[in-house]
């Protein structure tokens, strides 16, 4: 059991302490069954032969993968299965308004407390709250928590979904007159350099038996902490009324929220019953402008912006679903160092976390709802369009639950400053899946359900958004824009995304001079950028994706797709270094190297540019490793005006930028070992350097702390070397990883998309020479470190 501590001392129990809003993590505690015995709701239930676990928790990466499951969701397992915890409430607490909060939990789950079924939520992405008040025990006697997760409809979605309580959950504690769950609200209406208006909102709930008199305080908080603004308000609630009060305030001067300089303020909103704080929430915003235009694209701040865009889905390789914030922390840092400044959430709500972060950081953000509406998608089990797919998924209770499930999406995430457009859904205006239209001539299916269907599901979702948030355009990436605008699908938005259509850019800016079009959904070739460049009116690139990611899997043993600019252990790939080179504004110089004759082969298929290991191009490394003689393909990614390259302290050749074709600078020479140099050059001064080295035998194991989080999470990368320290690019051997003391180990992986070995085992194999492991400490004042050995290598040894 785990007690439910007041915030403030116990000598103030009586009096302010219970009075405010208290709020408790609920991470541990926790026991775990795959099972589904039929009495695990009720209190008295046995659980003490389940697991300890802490969530979030993801149990799709718990059991092995195997080949008789979906592709779809990465060969992961499904299932039912139960959690449970007990706590203890204080007398203190009787008569206050008890919830609790899942930010997610894939899904179908239902909420028991003390036995009693308090509520259950489908969608395995939304966030939602019950009240627990009349379930409550507060005579220090135990309540019981019981959670039910239904997966056992495995193959539910095209890409990996994780299963259980993913992500965060939280118990609170309010006064009977309290802020709403996601009740405030904050926009600014008119934003320049001089002034900015503000107007903060509240929606108020009076859970007494009478009314209640009080004064609401709004008060801003500048980034560095001092008071801006302030305003009160005096008001009534009737008993058990909920009303919305809206308060004006202004600030001079203010510090707008921009990319270079995420500027942060905060909304105190604090509730007073006769100079007494009953209840108070904080908000952090931005105060900042924007504006997508049909002829010049998007501006903030009134200034233009190319969005510079990725694609994101939830996973995080070895952790699966359950993804610690350090673990995005380091993967958005990662982005931000190659000129990223855009993510889509695709394609379902994100962690709070990560908006968060994309505040703080200065990311501007796609927030995506849906996949399908109704009927679902076709979902790939034996391989990606392989076979005869399956067709269960959210699409089966859509109609019952898309619009409230895009209303909490709103009401939960518009004090965002990051997000800049609300995406209603991805491709599901995909041809004959399931919609179908006469204008697709000969692909059309007269049995198929009617492309019209696209607007009597979009409509109600769109005026949703635009209900709970007027400041934001609402968007949908479309894959058929021509089905779409058929049946008046793409007139239903602010701003209209393409998805791999840019061959209609122009004919569509001409047909539609008021339509606001940006590339929802891009492939990572070069072309497809200068359209962005060099075009006024299309204002962003969403790069399919920024990390490889579990699922949408081809043939087993293949269990993630590799579009990512990083790998699945966060490693970036030759492509990420191409997209520094076009995105970044620091000097950049990469080089990458293929044979010759592989190279020619993916040219002469017709692949376009073979050097940008895009679907099944040509395969670029990042290694001088190759046959003595063969004759290599070097490449070089660079945003230099020249690059010189140099093989063993010779100069081979100098290149300009103007020699660069679709972006890259190249040459064919035989392999020769030692050391290959590329140096970037302006105003003839090196500005950037890149070499790679030909590594000799595997000698010994490397660690290096790459990222150590405030949640207790260190990210190791491992790495096989050769004697002289230079990592071996061929290298795939197991290596042994033994935490000592208090640390476990959350998951081990590479970027082997083949990789289908138990990522929290203690043996794991490296993946061209190298490999992320992600351990959490679970005693801070106790010492920890990690030994990792191979039979053959010097051991290696890092203390956490």
């Amino acid at each position: 059991m785990k007690k439910l501590l007041p915030l403030l001392a116990a000598a103030l129990l009586a009096n302010a302490a219970f009075a405010q809003r208290q709020e408790q993590l609920l991470d541990t505690g926790w026991r775990f069954s795959k099972t589904d015995p039929g009495a695990a709701m009720n209190p008295a239930f046995d659980d003490s032969g389940w697991r300890a676990v802490r969530v979030p928790h993801d149990w799709s990466m718990d059991e092995p993968f195997r080949a008789d499951l979906g592709s779809g969701n990465g060969y992961a397992a499904g299932g039912i299965a139960w959690y449970r915890r007990s706590f203890t409430v204080d007398a203190a607490q009787k008569g206050r308004v008890a919830r609790i909060t899942f930010d997610g939990v894939y899904e179908r789950a239902q909420v028991w407390v003390n036995g009693q079924y308090v509520g259950g939520r489908p969608f395995g992405y939304s966030s939602f709250q019950f009240e627990l008040t009349p379930y409550l025990k507060t005579d220090g006697s135990p309540n019981v928590l019981a959670v039910r997760v239904d997966h056992s409809r495995q193959m539910d979605s095209r890409y990996f979904t994780g299963s259980g309580i993913y992500r965060d959950a939280r118990l609170s504690f309010t006064d009977a007159l309290h802020i709403a769950p996601w009740g405030s609200y904050v926009t600014t209406p008119k934003v320049s350099a001089a002034k900015a208006e503000v107007k903060a909102e509240a929606e108020l709930i009076n859970a007494a038996t009478t009314a209640r008199q009080f004064i609401l305080r709004a008060e801003l908080v500048a980034p560095d902490g001092r008071v801006v603004a302030t305003r009160e308000s005096q008001a009534q609630l009737a008993a058990g009324e909920r009303r919305t009060l809206a308060q004006q305030l202004a600030v001079d001067k203010p510090q707008r929220w921009s990319l270079e300089t995420p500027a942060l303020y905060t909304l105190r909103q604090t509730v007073l019953v006769q100079g007494k704080l009953v209840d108070q929430t904080t908000t952090p915003f931005g105060i900042r402008s924007f504006r997508f235009d049909a002829n010049t694209g998007v501006t903030l701040n009134d200034q233009p912006l190319k969005l510079k865009g990725v694609c994101l889905h939830h996973d995080a390789g070895s952790l699966g679903a359950a993804v610690p914030v350090s673990v995005l922390e380091r993967r958005l840092q990662q982005l931000k160092d190659i000129g990223v400044n855009a993510i889509r959430t695709s394609h379902n709500p994100p962690a709070p976390e990560l908006l968060d972060l994309a505040d703080r950081m200065g990311f501007l953000v796609q927030a995506e709802a849906f996949d399908e509406f109704t009927p679902t998608k076709n979902k790939w089990i034996a391989g990606w369009n392989v076979g005869v797919p399956g067709r269960q998924g959210y699409g089966e209770v859509f109609a019952d639950w898309g619009v409230r499930d895009v209303e909490d999406m709103v009401k939960r995430d518009r004090n965002h400053p990051s997000i800049v457009m609300w995406s209603v859904g991805n491709e599901v205006d995909y041809p004959n899946d399931p919609f179908s239209h006469p204008v697709l001539g000969a692909k059309y299916r007269p049995a198929a359900p009617p492309a019209s269907d696209l607007v009597r599901w979009g409509k109600p979702l769109v005026d949703a958004v635009r209900r709970l948030d007027p400041t934001r355009p609402v968007t949908a990436a479309m894959a058929s824009v021509e089905m779409s605008d058929a049946v008046g699908f793409g007139e239903l938005f602010d701003v209209a995304g393409y998805n791999y259509q840019e061959a209609r850019y122009a004919a569509d800016h001409a047909k539609f001079p008021k339509r606001v079009i940006y590339g929802s959904e891009n492939r990572h070739d070069y072309r497809a950028w200068a359209i962005v460049r060099d075009t006024p009116y299309i204002s962003a690139q969403f790069l399919w994706t920024g990390f490889d990611y579990l699922g949408e899997a081809g043939r087993w043993p293949l269990r993630a797709a590799d579009f990512g600019l990083f790998d699945l252990a966060g490693f970036m790939k030759p492509r990420g270094a191409f997209r520094a080179s076009l995105w970044s504004n620091k000097p950049v110089v990469y080089l990458a190297a293929a044979t010759a004759s592989a190279t020619q082969i993916a040219s002469q298929s017709g692949q376009g540019t073979p050097l940008l290991d895009q679907q099944k191009r040509a395969k670029v490394t990042e290694h001088w490793n190759w046959p003595v003689g063969e004759s290599i393909v070097v490449s070089a990614y660079a945003n230099t005006p020249e690059v010189q390259l140099w093989l063993n302290g010779k100069l081979v050749s100098t290149q300009k930028a103007a020699d660069a074709v679709e972006g890259i600078l190249s040459w064919t020479l035989p392999f020769e070992a030692g050391e290959l140099k590329a140096v970037g050059l302006k105003d003839g001064r090196a500005v950037a350097e890149f070499k790679l080295e030909t590594a000799g035998p595997a000698a010994r194991v490397e660690l290096k702390r790459v990222a150590t989080g405030k949640d207790g999470v260190e990210q190791i990368a491992f790495f096989v070397v050769d004697a002289q320290g230079r990592r071996v690019p061929d290298a795939a051997q197991k290596l042994r990883f033994e935490p000592v003391g208090p640390v476990e180990i959350l998951g081990i992986g590479n970027g082997n998309l083949a990789d289908v070995d138990d990522p929290r085992d203690a043996e794991h194999a490296v993946h061209e020479g190298r490999g992320l492991a992600v351990l959490r400490r679970t005693d801070h004042n106790t010492p920890a470190r990690l030994r990792v050995s191979a039979p053959g290598l010097s051991a290696a040894e890092l203390a956490l």
